[in-house]
């Protein structure tokens, strides 16, 4: 049963229409991000129908419909009117499949960061529960408070006005003990904190003053065979690509030397942008270096640039534990006399032994799988060259110094054409959902990657997948085989002798096989979040759909970071999600080696986000704690709050209380009322007065 609604046909009484909604198979939610979502505002109606590209916004007047929009997921912001449109009922079939969004993730303003019973942190009274909104009349008016609960049954009230002084606490997964009210040790922990992120900044600013005053390896703008070079790629590059490429080539043709982060998806074309780099490096003769975690990664990187290059005179070779003493000493005498330009390998590019007559770029691919001693030591044995880091979800330490500024930082965000987000469901393991995850790709003439990252289970593994099917094909590797074993199987992979590659998590980097389209990952509790990341980024690389069935061990107890990051998956399952997953990490493990073991005592006292707020105050030289808002709650005289009726979900209503206490002129405000008037309907009388007051105060 479909259902068609137009402006100029009667639709579904208002009171009746939700219960339609949900009998088509639609669930009612807070806010509307995915396909299969709905949820009532005041007089408003979103739904994102399972046939659209974009949700949709149908504004009632009375059981008449005034308006029909599409709108936005990630800004909730109407697009385009519609005349009339057609919503069809949910396939229940798929209810266990996450619903991947079309977004890029949701606007971080339209949410609000903190839930109830979360721990936060009050600049001036440190530590505390945070539980809801309260409304409460003070002083002859009515308006609502954050309530902060503190250790002994201390109690805190924090006026609309002063929501900038409140920061979400981050440690490092230990459960953090709240303040006493009025004992004094806040004041001494926050001046600690301080004083510590003064000297941080001191040393920081040393080290990278040093650098900054080297001459770099200074490349000239693009010559005509760099132009041709780039030319010859096959596909077109995407903007975010074109966007990467020029800020890494003109910090390439800077006087200082390069030190880049590039983010991107997997599959995003990070390897096109490096690889236009290196040719870069080459064309201004200097030598290029590409390192990369594993010797499978190195074999492809290898080969796709043997066939990128092979139009022109580059010479490079391949380096890793596999590489013949004989060949190692003759790629040392090459890369000595420069008769080699450009050199692929694992960790073995770090020993003493390598030297270069004249290295230019440093390239370290999966990033995130080297440890901060292996990039400092790149750093300390080359300081002049220009140095690029590249990762899908780059480790909290590299993506921080990033966004603080302390390096340039490039993110490709826009998926190649034809690219599908991939189909991903989270579930307790099962004989059934293996077997029926396993038939359904055989079933399109497709393969399966099988995960298990335990080589000593390998075998019960496979005689597991023999019994319950069958005749299937299945190959086993793992990293404790030898490589020549390795590439036999992978060949047979490929060329599609086996339905079903068992394996442990050496199939996690670089791997670019078209026919599997289908990974069953078993114990993802025991992986890491930027694993299963860029584990189900094997699938769904070219226009077919791709599944991924992460499947947990559900007879025991799962640890509480392990659940996070199920969540934070289960959150993050659209395209481009690497870089929301980084910063997600970047929560879930705290600070970990972010700024080394000196500073994490003062992170885990004061939380992440408060310590990153000092460091940027030491940065500018200042810790100023006059944060207050442009307008005042006691200046006010009606009125100063959002009706549940108006904002029903209180995470909604408190982001928007967070963006009004920090607006600054009435322009910003009028853009607010304008933004609330499209996604909930017009103001309320009492509301309109509440802006009218800061209004009045922001012209005063």
């Amino acid at each position: 049963m479909s259902l068609q609604l137009s402006t100029s046909v009667n639709p579904p009484s208002f009171s009746d229409f939700p219960n339609l909604l949900v009998d088509m198979g639609y669930r009612r939610v807070p806010m509307v991000l995915s396909p299969g979502d709905f949820s009532v505002r005041g007089s408003i109606v979103d739904i994102f129908p399972v046939n659209h590209e974009w949700p949709i916004r149908i504004d009632y007047f009375d059981d008449e419909i005034d308006r029909l929009v599409s709108f936005d997921t990630q800004t909730q912001r109407s697009l385009s009117e519609i005349e009339t449109t057609t919503i069809f009922p949910v396939d229940t079939s798929l209810s266990k499949w996450l619903n991947p969004r079309n977004d890029l993730g949701i606007d971080s303003t339209l949410l609000s960061q903190f839930s109830v019973g979360d721990t936060v942190v009050h600049e001036t009274y440190g530590l505390g529960r945070f539980d809801g909104l309260k409304r409460m009349n003070l002083r002859g008016y009515e308006s609502e408070y954050v309530q902060l609960t503190y250790a002994e049954g201390g109690t805190v009230y924090v006026p609309l006005d002063q929501l900038s002084r409140l920061y979400r606490y981050t440690g490092t997964g230990s459960l953090a003990s709240l303040n006493r009210l009025g004992d004094g040790r806040w004041q001494t922990t926050k001046k600690r904190a301080q004083r510590a992120t003064l000297l941080f900044v001191e040393s920081l600013y040393e080290t990278y003053q040093k650098r900054m005053t080297l001459k770099g390896k200074i490349c000239k703008e693009d010559s005509e065979f760099q132009l041709l070079f780039e030319s010859k790629f096959p596909f077109d590059l995407t903007e975010d690509q074109v966007k990467a490429l020029n800020s890494i080539k003109s910090d390439m043709e800077a006087s200082q030397p390069m030190d880049h982060l590039l983010c991107g998806d997997v599959g995003y074309g990070k390897t096109e942008v490096i690889m236009c780099a290196a040719f870069k490096a080459i064309d201004n003769h200097f030598q290029v270096v590409v390192m990369v975690p594993t010797t499978l990664l190195a074999t492809q990187h290898y080969e796709t640039f043997k066939e990128r290059f092979k139009s022109f005179p580059v010479k490079m070779a391949l380096l890793t534990r596999f590489t013949s003493p004989s060949e190692y000493k003759q790629i040392l005498r090459d890369l000595r006399s420069q008769t080699l330009d450009l050199v692929i390998g694992t960790h073995r590019l770090l020993s003493q032994s390598i030297k270069f007559k004249n290295l230019g770029l440093f390239v370290v691919d999966e990033e995130q799988r080297f440890g901060v001693s292996h990039k400092e030591q790149i750093k300390e044995r080359y300081p002049s060259i220009d140095y690029l880091s590249v990762s899908a979800t780059p480790i909290p330490r590299t993506l921080s110094f990033s966004l603080s500024g302390m390096k340039s930082f490039s993110n490709i965000e826009t998926p190649p054409l034809s690219r599908k987000p991939v189909l991903t469901c989270v579930e307790p393991f099962s004989s059934d959902l293996v077997k029926e995850a396993i038939e359904r790709e055989l079933a399109r003439k497709g393969q399966v990657f099988y995960l298990h990252n335990r080589v000593d289970r390998l075998m019960s593994k496979c005689t597991f997948l023999k019994g319950i099917l069958p005749g299937i094909r299945v190959g086993i590797v793992h990293a404790r085989m030898p490589i020549l074993e390795i590439d036999k199987r992978m060949h047979s992979f490929r060329s599609g002798e086996l339905d079903v590659l068992l394996s442990t998590t050496i199939i996690e980097n670089g791997l670019d096989l078209p026919n599997a389209n289908t990974i069953v990952m078993d114990g993802v509790e025991r992986l890491g979040l930027s694993q299963i990341h860029q584990l189900r980024g094997r699938v769904g690389r070219t226009s077919r759909q791709g599944y991924a069935y992460l499947l947990y061990d559900g007879d025991m107890a799962i640890k509480e970071d392990a659940m996070k990051r199920l969540e934070a998956i289960r959150e993050y399952t659209f395209l481009g999600a690497g870089y929301q997953l980084a910063l997600r990490d970047l929560e879930i493990r705290g600070s970990g080696t972010l700024l080394g073991h000196h500073q994490s005592g003062h992170v885990t006292s004061v939380g992440f986000d408060l310590y990153m707020h000092f460091l940027s105050q030491a940065f500018s030289g200042s810790f100023d704690e006059d944060q207050f808002s442009t307008w005042s709650v006691d200046a006010l005289t009606q009125q100063a709050y959002l009706p549940a009726s108006y904002i029903s979900d209180a995470k909604e209503r408190l982001a928007v209380y967070d963006r009004l206490s920090s607006v600054s002129s009435v322009s910003e405000l009028a853009s607010i009322s304008e933004e609330l008037s499209d996604r909930y309907g017009d103001l309320p009388f009492s509301v309109g007065l509440f802006f009218k007051g800061i209004a009045k105060q922001l012209s005063d």
